[in-house]
């Protein structure tokens, strides 16, 4: 936590233990809502509630918008009607629907009772949107224009309606039936003429997407073309919300921690590490390590089959956990950086050759340099001529093999509709570690088998 909050921290614990609520009232009107959050996630229920009923309506909404679901729940179960009306009323209203996509059905019925007919068919409209998909996460709260609009006109509707608009930076100008025919930024009408109309200063050129796109691709649409907001439009073309930079950073967030989970072989968790119970973080972790436990027999098969060369050879074991190691790190090293490429959109499909040649050659002057080297070492330590070529072939031979592997099987996870991150860590050494050792043991049958 960063050293203000720390401070901010035991200023605020003394004032609750000196029940001196006015004083505290004035220390949180100077305190960042995002941080009031913070300081609020080491308080204990009554604490987090004095706090929390201490701020005004409007900061209380953005603090409730920064807290996490079981905060925000706790909350929600003890105060009055008249209180929770106040905040969902203040609350930008995709706020509102990721703190009811959280809730239980109790809080949900409580919530939807306090809002207005229009409101409650919004908001069962907007829950029914499939998980991750832009429907989900865009807003309602925007502003329109007509392209009949001067300048003047355009500019004096934003001073009215901005207010209540999660932005207003950029500008979508809706047709009768709200079909959506440009955009045109605040810039662009602060430095334009008082008697233009919006429709000659409006471009009609829109990036925008469906309501049922996936997140991930809006995400990569908002990279791209820089944008702070993009349209989210129905079939036939009309406005039915945007999505905002910054929930396009949650998701970025929420899409990069889901990957992680996956290439350290876990199921994704939504929860903060420390919120999360010891049995739900077990339960996540456990199939994944059951999996790659009982993969691990291929292993043991393998070194079961070539038995005799080990027993004939028994300096060969020696060199097995350096095998399976390197190879390991070699076909992790290759999915890390085809993931990320996949997921930035600098990987296509269509580009699997021209990732397979260039994994090719990396392995080779890889191979050659790592060979050359493991020679040396082993005649430093000792080992026969035929012994260190067997281990130095074998190393060049499953280096390449690896990173062969990790380059191209995060591309056909993606053709299959699979996650191209599950290809990556513990499962890539997993398969590596299989085929190292037939390569080994093939290598050294058939140089040292006579011995």
């Amino acid at each position: 936590m960063d050293e203000n909050i720390k401070l901010r921290e035991e200023r605020i614990d003394a004032l609750l233990q000196e029940k001196k609520y006015a004083m505290l009232r004035t220390e949180l009107t100077d305190i960042p809502s995002v941080d009031i959050a913070e300081i609020i996630d080491d308080l204990d229920a009554k604490s987090t509630l004095i706090v929390f009923r201490l701020l005004h309506k409007d900061v209380a909404a953005e603090v409730f918008a920064h807290l996490l679901p079981q905060q925000q729940q706790a909350i929600v179960e003890v105060i009055s009607e008249a209180k929770l009306k106040e905040i969902i009323a203040e609350l930008f209203f995709d706020d509102k629907i990721d703190f009811l996509e959280e809730m239980p059905a109790s809080v949900v019925k409580r919530v939807i009772k306090t809002s207005s007919e229009e409101e409650r068919r919004q908001i069962n409209q907007f829950l029914n949107y499939p998980e991750d998909c832009a429907g989900s996460i865009m807003t309602i709260e925007h502003v329109s224009l007509r392209k009949e609009m001067t300048v003047v006109q355009a500019l004096e509707h934003i001073r009215k309606t901005g207010p209540d608009k999660e932005t207003i930076y950029t500008c979508y100008v809706l047709s009768d039936s709200r079909v959506l025919e440009g955009i045109v930024s605040l810039r662009k009408l602060v430095l334009a003429d008082d008697d233009q109309v919006v429709g000659e200063i409006m471009s009609e050129n829109v990036i925008s997407v469906t309501t049922l796109d996936d997140q991930e691709e809006v995400a990569h649409l908002v990279r791209k073309y820089d944008l702070l907001s993009i349209p989210v439009v129905d079939k036939e073309n009309r406005l039915v919300g945007i999505i905002t930079v910054d929930d396009i950073m949650d998701v970025m967030e929420e899409e990069n921690t889901e990957d992680f989970h996956k290439m350290a072989s876990m199921a994704p968790n939504d929860q903060e590490y420390l919120h999360s119970s010891t049995f739900s973080l077990a339960r996540k972790r456990f199939p994944w390590l059951l999996l790659l436990m009982v993969s691990a027999t291929f292993t043991a098969a393998v070194i079961g089959t070539f038995e005799d060369i080990l027993s004939a050879v028994v300096v060969l074991a020696a060199s097995i956990p350096m095998l399976m190691d390197t190879a390991g790190n070699a076909g992790s090293q290759s999915s890390t950086l085809v993931i990320r490429g996949i997921a930035l959109g600098e990987i296509e499909l269509t580009d699997y050759l021209k990732v397979f040649w260039k994994e090719f050659r990396v392995s080779l002057i890889v191979s050659v340099v790592l060979g050359l080297v493991n020679m040396v070492r082993m005649f430093l330590f000792g080992y026969s001529f035929l012994v260190a070529v067997t281990v130095s072939l074998s190393l060049g031979a499953t280096v390449i093999m690896a990173k062969l592997l990790g380059g191209s099987l995060p591309i056909a996870a993606k053709k299959l509709n699979l996650d191209p991150a599950i290809m990556a860590g513990p499962l890539i050494t997993t398969v590596v570690d299989t085929l190292s050792l037939l390569v080994y043991f093939n290598i050294a049958s058939m140089l040292l088998g006579g011995l």
